[in-house]
């Protein structure tokens, strides 16, 4: 069970936190040695005010798991990569190479049900609030990506919005999270299917 409340305000805050700690030049793909492909600032859906930041692609996980993520991605063989821009907007790219193709298999099923149930969870734990999900379908690349959305809310607090890219190209699997302040009628479902197809495809260059 998903056990992490996150508020439209804690999500406000970390999109800031993020933003602070991104090195503020013109985003770059450029790997670190041993690294999957990681999109660049410019793959992301555009910002409609502002340029995206990309931090340094990074060995192991991000320090704050991915809202509805929490304990669900393996530290072996996992990398990642943060972005923020100049607003209440963010993105965390997280990518792990698993043992074999069928252990990345099961990881993907595993991120993918975590995120389909991530509204329902956050429900049980959270009196008051109000949360939604939505499946935005798959994507025919590599070995497959699906995309989703979830919505959380809570009184006297601005809603937040999620989508989600899980993908897999043979034994590694990327997830892409982007999120921000709204609900899911404001979130940018074809931009983020476009990134989420480039995601998978950078991931073995």
């Amino acid at each position: 069970m998903f056990r992490r409340t996150e508020t439209a305000a804690a999500l406000a805050t970390a999109l800031v936190a993020a933003a602070a700690t991104l090195v503020l030049t013109a985003p770059t793909s450029a790997a670190a040695p041993g690294a999957p492909g990681f999109l660049a600032g410019t793959d992301l859906p555009p910002h409609p005010t502002s340029p995206w930041y990309a931090g340094e692609i990074t060995r192991g996980l991000p320090e704050t798991a991915p809202f509805c993520l929490d304990g669900v991605l393996p530290r072996a063989g996992g990398w990642h990569r943060e972005f923020g821009t100049e607003y209440d907007t963010g993105a965390v790219q997280v990518s792990v190479r698993a043992a074999s193709p069928s252990a990345a298999a099961k990881l993907a099923g595993r991120l993918e049900r975590r995120v389909a149930g991530c509204a329902a969870d956050w429900l049980r734990t959270t009196p008051g609030g109000t949360a939604s999900w939505q499946d935005y379908g798959t994507l025919p690349v590599e070995e497959g990506a699906h995309v989703y959305g979830v919505h959380t809310s809570i009184p006297e607090s601005e809603p937040g919005v999620h989508l989600y890219g899980i993908g897999r190209d043979g034994s590694t699997v990327t997830v892409v999270k982007w999120s921000q302040m709204g609900d899911l009628s404001q979130a940018p479902v074809a931009a983020f299917r476009k990134t989420t197809g480039t995601a998978v495809n950078k991931l073995n260059p």
